[in-house]
């Protein structure tokens, strides 16, 4: 895991190093191992390491190859890179380290474009062909890791935040008003390649971008994922073992390919208790398991620790937990809001943070959950969504999803961002795409296609990777979710959702485990907002720089703020909360982008 940037001059000047140091600067802490730079003419690079796979310098980026002629910056991990890599030296390819990064360099030399769909993994990384003058992006199936860039007339930057594009200067920092309805209606998710900043675009997960010496642009999508059922009827029993083999091949191959030790993040939930029944079952010794919780609410409990514990003491792990008051919390809200790369809603991403900060000091690398609630079918709204026979296919997943109806965002956002109803427009165009058998195969596929990337995985990544902690994620290992995808839905969505998954638990975990209601990692401030984080959020809101931003009617400002707990969304969020967290993002990240 790493931080990247780049850029590539469209005018034939050399590229600017100090605008990459710049850059380089705001990644410091998602690789604090090593830091690096390369340059060639129009082209320059940056990147900051976390070491993880082949601790030597040899693999210490910008990785060069001189005989080829290619130059590389990579974030992430590739989990097939040791049959790759025996492939291509069945080739006659030559290897210099030991580690991913250089079988991604000799991949793009022996299967140009191609290579991208022969990895197996999460990653982001760019390539430059010196002989070519080609520069070459791509980003994972799920975009697991981040990859932003910007452009103006002469050159092109890239980078893993878009913290280290505003350091560099010269991007456009006006709101997007396509990307302001995405991020009001879908809990903060901005579909690639949009994000809500006018000049910073991210590359779409599945997809690879080309840029050519004529400053010809090429991008391609290179998978995508069926949800029809196969042409030979499966049992339920074969669905259920053929999920397992994948799963428990996802988790030991994140367990094996590292040079240091692997933890888990247990919540106390299913997905990450089962993790750890896997890896006691693959003969993981001595795991590090890691739970945080926080106070309570009247409505609910601030940590899954009565869950949790019984987990790590059945698989004897050596568990961590951490409880965490609401005053440091509140203390500490705006690190979490400096970490991350876009707003995020979800009030799980302080909780992260906090817990990142913790496992950071026991361990490099840890397995998550995120994801599994997205492939299997484990949220509340799933079921109801199917259920629904009347409307279109937007309308049915508007009903029980959508934090906001475009009348109620007419109402929140100032004239200047009103306008037509993007979303919903851009919903129902993903709904009709062809290889989904049935409208709830449709939304789930679009869930963990395109919503899961810029809600929980965006979230896990940006707050492990503020303290250097590299976070991986088997439920989405591309494998799993192929077959899960082709699943027929009333499987995955029996018995409250996630069938397959209870299922494989049973005798492995508590039944209080497998049986309780799905929940959520728990921040109940940040949901039931009073004291101190009502005037929190009422001061951010009543602000100069808020009302001289001019997004938001006051008049609606004013409704949330007097009553927050009558209002929440369909998913049971805080809509106080969602507009004071856009608006201290903004002041934090783009008002002090100099700073």
């Amino acid at each position: 895991m790493c931080g990247i940037c780049g850029e590539l001059r469209l005018d034939g000047m050399p590229a600017d190093l100090t605008a990459v140091s710049r850059m380089m600067s705001k990644l410091d802490r998602r690789g604090p191992d090593h830091g690096g730079s390369y340059s060639d003419g129009p082209l320059g690079f940056g990147h900051r390491r976390l070491s993880i796979i082949d601790l030597s310098v040899r693999s210490s980026q910008p990785m060069l190859d001189q005989g080829l002629g290619l130059a590389l910056v990579f974030n992430g991990t590739i989990y097939n890179y040791p049959e790759l890599r025996r492939e291509l030296q069945g080739m006659g390819y030559t290897f210099f380290s030991d580690g991913d990064t250089e079988v991604i360099l000799k991949a793009w030399h022996a299967w140009r474009e191609d290579c991208v769909a022969r990895l197996h993994g999460m990653f982001a990384f760019a390539v430059w062909d010196a002989n070519a003058k080609v520069l070459f992006m791509a980003r994972d199936r799920f975009g697991i890791k981040p990859l932003y860039w910007t452009e103006s007339g002469e050159r092109l930057r890239f980078a893993s935040t878009t913290q280290a594009l505003l350091a560099a200067g010269g991007v456009d920092t006006s709101i997007d008003p396509v990307a302001l309805h995405n991020l009001f209606t879908l809990h903060a998710v901005v579909p690639a390649p949009r994000t809500v900043l006018a000049g910073v675009r991210k590359l779409k997960p599945a997809h690879w971008l080309r840029i050519d010496a004529d400053g010809r642009r090429t991008e391609r999508a290179y998978w995508h994922l069926n949800a029809t059922r196969p042409a030979e009827p499966m049992s339920d029993g074969d669905w259920i073992d053929a999920i397992h083999d994948a799963l428990q091949t996802a988790v030991r191959k994140r367990r094996e390919i590292a040079d240091v030790p692997v933890g888990v993040l247990l919540s106390g939930g299913l997905d990450s208790s089962l993790l750890v029944a896997l890896l006691a079952e693959n003969g993981v010794a001595d795991l590090h398991t890691f739970s945080v919780g926080f106070e309570d609410t009247p409505e609910e409990s601030g940590s899954e620790f009565e869950y949790s514990t019984p987990v790590a003491e059945r698989y004897g792990t050596r568990h961590h937990r951490f409880r965490v008051p609401n005053a440091e919390v509140l203390a500490r809200l705006p690190e979490a809001v400096d970490a991350m790369t876009e707003p995020m809603f979800g009030q799980d991403a302080v909780a992260f943070y906090l817990l990142g900060e913790q496992v950071s000091r026991e361990i490099k690398v840890v397995q998550s959950g995120q994801g599994a609630d997205e492939v299997f079918g484990g949220y509340f709204w799933y079921p109801r969504i199917a259920a629904e026979s009347a409307g279109s296919p937007l309308e049915r997943l508007r009903k029980h999803y959508f934090d906001r109806d475009h009348d109620e965002y007419l109402r929140l956002v100032t004239e200047h961002y009103g306008g037509e109803d993007h979303t919903g427009a851009y919903i129902a165009e993903r709904l009709a795409e062809p290889l989904a058998d049935e409208l709830i195969d449709a939304v789930l596929r679009l869930d963990v296609t395109t919503l899961i990337v810029d809600d929980p995985v965006k979230r896990v990544d940006n707050m492990t990777m503020a303290w250097g902690l590299e976070a991986r994620v088997p439920f989405l290992d591309h494998n799993l979710v192929e077959i899960a995808a082709r699943c027929p839905p009333e499987l995955r969505l029996r018995d409250g959702g996630k069938y397959p998954l209870k299922a494989m638990a049973r005798g492995r975990l508590p039944d209080s485990v497998i049986d309780r209601p799905k929940g959520y990692f728990p921040m109940p401030a940040l949901k039931y907002v009073r004291g101190p984080f009502l005037r929190f959020m009422r001061d951010i809101l009543d602000s100069d720089a808020c009302r001289q931003r001019g997004i938001y009617r006051r008049d609606y400002v004013d409704m949330l703020s007097a009553a927050p707990d009558e209002h929440h969304t369909r998913i049971h969020g805080s809509k106080l909360w969602h507009l004071a967290l856009l608006e201290l993002w903004l002041q934090r990240n783009v008002d002090n982008a100099g700073s």
